[in-house]
């Protein structure tokens, strides 16, 4: 059973920064995309237990790449599809930028998969050429969950998650 390698700290910035090493050691050399986004997920809800409620990532269909399909994550059930350009995942998605939403029930579109979830953060992961690879989704049961520390810890996240070639 694996353990926790680092001690997370309460600030917020600093305990990011301590996950995104700890993430890059435990999936270091890991060539295989869904081992590293399933520890990315698992470190990712254990480091916030209290604020997220859904952690995991949806990933570009290759057989129908207009579409997200559900990967690893941790949680209740998660929606199996989502077309590009729907809810906030296809909004990030669509526009390759990290979408951060207060108030979920607000976004035009928003595909409720979890009616507990109230705000959502998703931020787009790239390949090493570049090319869309999913994104990843945080969901939390609290309105205005996320920031802007928020944004800048996930996309240095995913940042770490490239697949190597």
């Amino acid at each position: 059973m694996a353990e926790r390698i680092l001690a997370l700290p309460a600030d917020k910035a600093a305990r990011y920064a301590t996950l995104r090493a700890e993430i890059a050691a435990v999936i270091g050399g890991e060539p295989n995309r869904i081992a590293r986004y399933a520890s990315a997920a698992s470190l990712l809800a254990q480091a916030f237990p209290e604020r997220f409620l859904w952690t995991g990532f949806y990933l570009v269909d290759p057989d129908k790449p207009g579409d997200l399909v559900v990967g690893p994550y941790q949680g209740t059930l998660g929606c199996l599809r989502i077309p590009f350009g729907k809810g906030v995942c296809g909004a990030a998605a669509a526009s390759r930028r990290t979408q951060v939403v207060a108030d979920v029930h607000a976004f035009p579109g928003h595909i409720a998969c979890d009616s507990r979830s109230n705000s959502e953060i998703v931020a787009p992961v790239f390949d090493r050429d570049g090319a869309l690879a999913g994104v990843l989704d945080i969901d939390s049961a609290d309105f205005g969950a996320f920031d802007a520390i928020d944004q800048a810890g996930v996309e240095a996240i995913c940042a770490e998650l490239l697949t190597l070639p």
